[in-house]
């Protein structure tokens, strides 16, 4: 019947999405509530990164509007992240007498993920293990609390990053601001307590920014405040790549390029457990991309997936990229007139909204766990959460992920090594038939069978060759079975060519059963099968049961 048809799909950006009258509501609710949530927020980041407040409302815009755009996750709204400020508070740090060149590294970030997006290297982010996400996770919130802590006492941050912070504590009780503290105690109070029935009208964060700017302008003025905002549009900001800089700017840019797609494709799973929906990990990883590079070109802070803001914007109804993008359309048009607004919000009103933020991305849930959780994951994610904190995300990220491996490994090691056995006698538990035990029998001990079940990788491969290699008194001949082998990687594959050498040097006869598929691709490229003999391969273990059995009793 005419009239009842759902309309047809419409395009925008590289989306497609069914397009009607109550979609379009809940994405225009959404998206303005999103932006009311983002505003105090993108103020505090780009204050807490040293570019300035301006920065994070750039940021906000660029990465909002075109990660909605051309990201994979149409019910995502991108910004400035914790995170992504702490690592950006780095970058400025290190570039500070040069500004374009912390910007060429925000840039050089948002084409890697362009890459990574273009490589299909969005799943492989999934793959991070969990005690390391954590640990990265609660050491930035541990950062962000402890630089906020000097802003709160109405002391300037200071240089150093946490380190710093935590140097200049013995200075708070000289240079103590007890009208900072009382607003930054205000603000706190809010974003802590703020009633459940009206977060929906009237978000914690803004709540806590109206009510501590109204605080420092009437009551207690002796606080110190932002200071003078710029308006307008963005002016082009073009980034410069020195020759002899370019490593340093590549590791920068590595970093957040990494952390940026983590954190975008975190969020973008929280999104779709809410929507029941599924992401695309590759073009998300392309639209954050983009962002951040024009991000990079107006002077903005780097972004990512912005898990506060996508939450709200979904249970506002948000659905489409219309809501992001509008997210950022309504922040814009706040830029082209905030600016004397803005100029008097003080340091502690955006230390307490960061002070909550810090708290909150903080893995409370794992930490609470860490008593019932494995011994050696608890311990992955306290050293890289205490090497963010105290040495660099880049290190802690890389020996949390190298950690992890060995634990991995470990538990892969005596996985796979379950499916060895050894055997010489017929009478043991294996899965030899009935015929191939008579078969067996008639070698009197001659012959050893190798059974080799299920995969076999590098975690496995030195014990591999410790458990089956070995002298074998008696034994004349030997059967490698790899009819229940499914997959064997370099290490695995020569390992077994050590052990067919071994053989071979104590003179025990080698016979290879059943292998097939990925294993018998893995041992021909490499090699391992050259020069073995054609006729000692069979597939099926009964023909090589009876051949090594001939051999041995002939010896």
């Amino acid at each position: 019947m005419i009239g009842t048809r759902d309309p047809p799909p419409c395009f925008y950006g590289t989306h497609m999405f069914n397009f009607n009258l109550h979609t379009l509501k809940g994405d225009i609710f959404g998206g303005l509530t999103a932006a009311v949530v983002a505003l105090p927020l993108a103020l505090a980041f780009g204050v807490a990164s040293g570019i300035g407040p301006i920065a994070g409302l750039y940021g906000a815009i660029a990465v909002g509007f075109f990660a909605a755009v051309f990201g994979g996750t149409p019910a995502q709204v991108s910004g400035p992240t914790g995170p992504m400020t702490v690592v950006m508070g780095v970058i400025v740090a290190q570039h500070a007498g040069n500004i374009s060149e912390a910007f060429a590294i925000v840039f050089l970030g948002g084409m890697l993920q362009i890459v990574f997006g273009a490589l299909k290297l969005g799943r492989y982010v999934s793959y991070t293990p969990y005690s390391v996400v954590s640990g990265f996770m609660s050491g930035i919130g541990v950062i962000i609390i402890l630089i906020q802590t000097l802003p709160l006492f109405g002391l300037p941050t200071s240089a150093g990053g946490p380190l710093g912070a935590i140097r200049t504590w013995p200075e708070i009780g000289n240079a103590l601001n007890i009208e900072a503290l009382s607003i930054g105690a205000l603000v706190l109070g809010i974003m802590i307590f703020w009633p459940a029935r009206l977060r929906a009208f009237l978000p914690p964060p803004l709540a806590a920014l109206i009510a501590g700017t109204l605080a420092g302008l009437f009551i207690f003025s002796g606080a110190p405040v932002i200071g003078d905002v710029p308006t307008g549009f963005p002016a082009l900001t073009m980034p410069t790549f020195p020759f002899d800089r370019l490593p340093d700017l590549v590791a920068g840019a590595t970093t957040l390029a990494l952390l940026g797609s983590i954190d975008s494709l975190l969020t973008s799973l929280v999104a779709d457990s809410i929507t029941r929906t599924r992401h695309n990990s590759n073009r998300e990883l392309v639209g954050q991309g983009i962002g951040n590079m024009v991000a990079a070109l107006i002077g903005g802070l780097p972004g990512a997936g912005a898990t506060m803001r996508t939450v709200v914007n979904v249970r506002a109804g948000g659905r489409t990229p219309i809501s992001g993008a509008l997210h950022a359309l309504v922040l814009l048009a706040l830029v082209l007139g905030l600016g004397p607004l803005a100029e008097k919000i003080p340091h502690a009103v955006l230390a307490g909204i960061l002070l909550k933020v810090g708290w909150d991305i903080i893995d409370w849930g794992y930490l609470r766990r860490i008593m019932r959780a494995p011994r050696d994951k608890v311990i992955v994610m306290f050293i890289t959460m205490g090497l963010t904190v105290f040495v660099d995300l880049i290190t802690a990220v890389a020996v949390g992920l190298i950690l992890a491996g060995f634990i991995t490994a470990r538990w892969q090691e005596a996985e796979q090594l379950e499916g060895v056995t050894k055997l010489a006698l017929p009478d043991g538990d294996s899965p030899l038939t009935q015929a191939e035990r008579r078969e067996l029998k008639k070698a009197d001990g001659g012959v050893s069978i190798v059974f080799l079940r299920g995969s076999f990788s590098y975690a496995s491969a030195r014990e591999l060759a410790a458990r089956i290699g070995g002298e074998s008194p008696g034994h004349k001949a030997i059967v490698y079975d790899f009819t229940e082998a499914a997959h064997m990687d370099t290490s695995a594959a020569l390992a077994i060519e050590e052990l067919i050498e071994q053989a071979r040097e104590e003179h025990e006869t080698c016979f290879i059963a059943g292998l097939s598929g990925r294993a018998l691709t893995t041992l021909k490229g490499l090699g391992v099968l050259d020069g073995f003999a054609q006729d000692h391969q069979f597939a099926k273990r009964a023909d090589a049961i009876k051949a090594a059995v001939k051999i041995a009793r002939a010896k």
